[in-house]
């Protein structure tokens, strides 16, 4: 197998210490980058591109899910693979849909995080076996058990969507046909649903759940 050059991003120190003593020593395995920035990763993939980049999800200054898409967008050639303690099927779906290849928990085993490394570069999918459980658990009980995901209605996500794009209320009545007091009521309702308490955080709280793109 042709070595596989990999870059890391955590915004624990600790835990990229952990990955470079872990990987470090792997033949065939070549750490070309380890930081916690985000930034820093996307300025380093500028230069030269690895084979795969391992990354958590949260990071120091960037959300590695929004990241993921840009790498795959820019890079479609890199790899990436999540290490995370998110365990959440939410963030599954949204880094798999992002172009994610694997999805590995920080609780698992090193002899784990080399299968998946081999598996993504052999160029399948891997999900941490935890996470294989509760996908299938959702699959078979038809409901999602997701502390992230925010039931919305249909009508909801329009007037969402229409507040993320900048519309006002009286121009989201305009282009739903609907009043403005079923706006401000729409409004109010997803406010309270999100747990926010202006605009602002509306709609960065809406991102970060993946309501919208």
């Amino acid at each position: 197998m042709m070595p596989v050059k990999i870059f890391l991003a955590d915004d624990h120190p600790i835990v990229i210490d952990g990955l470079l003593s872990r990987l470090g020593d792997v033949p065939g395995i070549e750490i070309g980058f380890a930081g916690t920035s985000g930034i820093a990763l996307s300025e380093a993939l500028k230069t030269t591109q690895p084979d795969l980049v391992l990354m958590d999800i949260q990071l120091q200054d960037v959300s590695g899910i929004e990241l993921c898409r840009t790498i795959i967008k820019q890079y479609p050639q890199v790899k990436v693979m999540v290490l995370t303690s998110l365990d959440d099927a939410h963030y599954v779906r949204q880094i798999i849909r992002n172009g994610a290849s694997g999805y590995v928990l920080k609780n698992t085993s090193h002899q784990t995080i080399l299968e998946a490394i081999y598996k993504i570069m052999d160029g399948k999918q891997f999900l941490d076996e935890q996470i294989q459980q509760k996908l299938l658990h959702e699959a078979i009980t038809g409901q999602r058990t997701s502390r992230y995901e925010i039931p919305l209605t249909n009508r909801e996500k329009d007037v969402l969507r229409l507040i993320a794009a900048e519309y006002n209320n009286h121009e989201i009545a305009e282009e739903l046909y609907i009043s403005l007091r079923t706006v401000e009521a729409h409004r109010f309702n997803i406010v309270q649903k999100l747990g926010v308490k202006n605009t602002a955080g509306l709609v960065k709280e809406a991102l970060k759940r993946g309501l919208i793109k």
